[in-house]
């Protein structure tokens, strides 16, 4: 049947997935480097100004360019805040995290947002990266908490030590407390830690 280009609608049609990110830099190889080590990532295509990485089925996840002239991160202007990069178990996000920290790339930031668990990065041109694990089985419990006063006093989180996650792991105690926010009453914007300074 054809699809009817002139009906009337309420809301347009979402796409069905995020393909890729494009990263314009002065760094190249520094980020091309970042980002193989730090996604597992292989180049299915690259040269001396481009490279399309990948991990999974898709073709491209990113893409890094090389762009004269670009400048360091401005933080104080507008732009995209972070990235984010989910995995399937608490297991998988704190192994990636022991690996990444035997590699040399450590986290600015770890924190139970209550959705998720999250662990951040900063890439070398300063660009964030939320790796994450959600803490809901389902959207729905995951709306639910979202909606709920305790998240509308703290969307922010309630930060934590990957390395004491990583014990408590390793004493195979419950996932679902383990992943459970604990309440700690409202919470700023403010409190959050600031990024490192970028390195030139």
């Amino acid at each position: 049947m054809a699809i009817d280009f002139n009906q009337p609608c309420t809301k347009v049609i979402p796409p069905t997935k995020l393909a890729h990110i494009v990263l314009r830099t002065g760094k190249f190889e520094q980020m091309v480097s970042f980002y193989k080590t730090f996604l597992g990532a292989e180049a299915t295509y690259e040269n001396s100004f481009i490279s399309f990485l990948t991990y999974d089925e898709e073709h491209h996840r990113i893409a890094i360019i090389s762009v004269p002239g670009t400048g360091l991160k401005q933080r104080e202007l507008a732009g995209l805040e972070h990235i984010a990069f989910t995995f399937d178990s608490l297991e998988t996000l704190c192994l990636a995290y022991r690996q990444r920290k035997a590699k040399g790339i450590l986290p600015i930031w770890s924190v139970n947002h209550g959705p998720t668990t999250s662990i951040y990065y900063q890439d070398p041109d300063g660009n964030q990266i939320e790796t994450q694990v959600d803490n809901f089985d389902t959207v729905a419990a995951a709306d639910e908490f979202m909606a709920s006063k305790e998240f509308a006093e703290n969307p922010i989180g309630v930060d934590f030590d990957p390395e004491d996650l990583i014990k408590k792991l390793e004493q195979e105690q419950d996932q679902t407390l383990l992943k459970k926010r604990p309440n700690i009453g409202p919470r700023a914007l403010d409190t959050v830690p600031p990024p490192p300074p970028i390195s030139v």
